[in-house]
């Protein structure tokens, strides 16, 4: 969310720097709300200065013992209209609130302008896609023959978009979750959380989520309980409400959870396999800053997630994405994207953001050395979603006889080196 008072005072320039990001619903409004705001206002200082000039004629007239009656009916219909222009203008602000509450991030002065992802800047390259001397395999086909894959059994069990993942498949996912919560807790300073996998309305309104998000996200019916999209919401949250002291801060956090979303803005795309589901698993990064570390913190937070795939030997790019490209709260996103043979191209395994105080605001988080408290700045970032991390293992490392060599790195965490084909269950 945006500082009110700011947000009024700049409001030409920041309305030019959101309109980068396309059309932004909500400005036009705010600028009749705000005309009718200092109308308001205007109005009810000018009877503010008629009430006292009247109640100082009224203050002569008792002195020279005349009837002050009708001036002090007068006196009395100044101030129920003075109270209903208060009121007007305590109800405007509360629109004015919840307006900001839909009005997207600004995005920061280094982000790129453009339309969509094409307009998106590759900003590094890592690794070579690997060449193959037979036709690759996409994940969808590779995963059923292998039988570490079952999606038919996941539809009748649930629906469309789930995954059912069979022994070496199974183990991989959970390799994988160990893997990047060592890496990141051993060697890149995060501290590991496990939080609860619902969280309340309040916890999706801190991190941005609701009111505008609400068709993406799963409600359980009768209930203050959402099933959480990403960790980043129950990590953010927290801090809701609290001021950290100054000396705590960059605060580094990482946790592994679940991932629930409708995905009721994606139909028709990633339709196959297990890109985009209903239900996946990750493991986030979250940072509370000082304004002043948040932008170092960015970068070192993405190469901390860019570190998992160089240590997986998986090809990789990081893009950062444009004004039109960009998320509701971030002021500025780089894209992870890593190569999958089966779909001969590169795809979003990370957005890793900073969210500035906008999230902060929204949640309430401050910190404060000594009585000064101001607002903290907000990180998040995949580290890594890990069934798109499973499916450029899979398809990254096929052999042509079928098999998977699974990673170095991972092998501890499997006790195995090739996954090959098992017999049907």
């Amino acid at each position: 969310m945006h500082d009110l008072s700011f947000f009024r005072s700049n409001f030409a320039q920041i309305a030019a720097r959101l309109a980068t990001r396309g059309n932004v619903a909500g400005l036009d409004q705010f600028r009749e709300l705000d005309e009718q705001r200092r109308a308001a206002i205007t109005r009810a200082e000018q009877l503010k200065a008629q009430r006292n000039a009247a109640s100082q004629e009224i203050a002569k007239l008792k002195r020279a013992g005349a009837d002050t009656a009708e001036r002090q009916q007068q006196v009395r219909g100044i101030n129920e209209e003075i109270a209903a222009l208060d009121a007007e203008v305590k109800a405007l602000e509360e629109q004015f609130r919840e307006l900001l509450a839909g009005i997207p991030n600004v995005p920061h002065e280094s982000v790129p302008v453009g339309k969509d992802s094409e307009d998106n800047v590759e900003v590094r390259r890592v690794g070579q896609p690997p060449s193959f001397d037979f036709p690759p395999k996409a994940h969808w086909d590779l995963g059923p023959e292998l039988g570490i894959l079952d999606l038919e059994r996941a539809a009748k069990i649930t629906g469309a978009r789930f995954a059912l993942y069979w022994d070496l498949g199974a183990k991989l996912e959970r390799a994988l979750i160990n893997f990047m919560l060592d890496v990141h807790t051993r060697e890149h300073g995060y501290m590991e959380v496990l939080p609860p996998f619902m969280v309340n309305s309040q916890s999706l309104y801190g991190t941005g989520q609701l009111p505008k998000f609400k068709e993406d996200l799963f409600k359980c019916e009768g209930q203050d309980f959402w099933l959480i999209p990403t960790a980043e919401v129950p990590v953010t949250n927290i801090y809701r409400d609290e001021t950290l002291p100054a000396d705590n801060l960059p605060i580094r956090l990482c946790a592994y959870t679940p991932c629930f979303r409708s995905e009721a803005g994606s139909y028709g795309r990633d339709v196959r396999g297990i890109i985009r589901v209903h239900q996946f698993q990750k493991v986030e990064l979250v940072k509370f800053t000082r304004p002043e570390q948040s932008y170092d913190e960015l970068e070192k937070l993405t190469a901390d997630a860019e570190d998992i795939l160089r240590r997986l030997g998986l090809a990789f790019r990081t893009v950062v994405l444009c004004t039109g490209d960009m998320g509701f709260g971030s002021a500025k996103t780089y894209d992870i994207e890593v190569w999958l043979p089966g779909q001969n191209g590169y795809k979003e395994i990370s957005s890793c953001s900073n969210y500035e105080a906008f999230q902060a605001r929204r949640a309430g988080i401050r910190f404060a050395a000594g009585k000064k408290s101001e607002f903290a700045h907000t990180l998040n970032g995949s580290g890594l979603a890990v069934g798109r991390t499973w499916v450029a293992i899979v398809e990254n490392y096929q052999q042509k006889d079928g098999s998977v060599v699974i990673p170095e790195a991972l092998r501890p965490y499997l006790n195995a080196e090739v996954i090959r084909p098992r017999g049907k269950a």
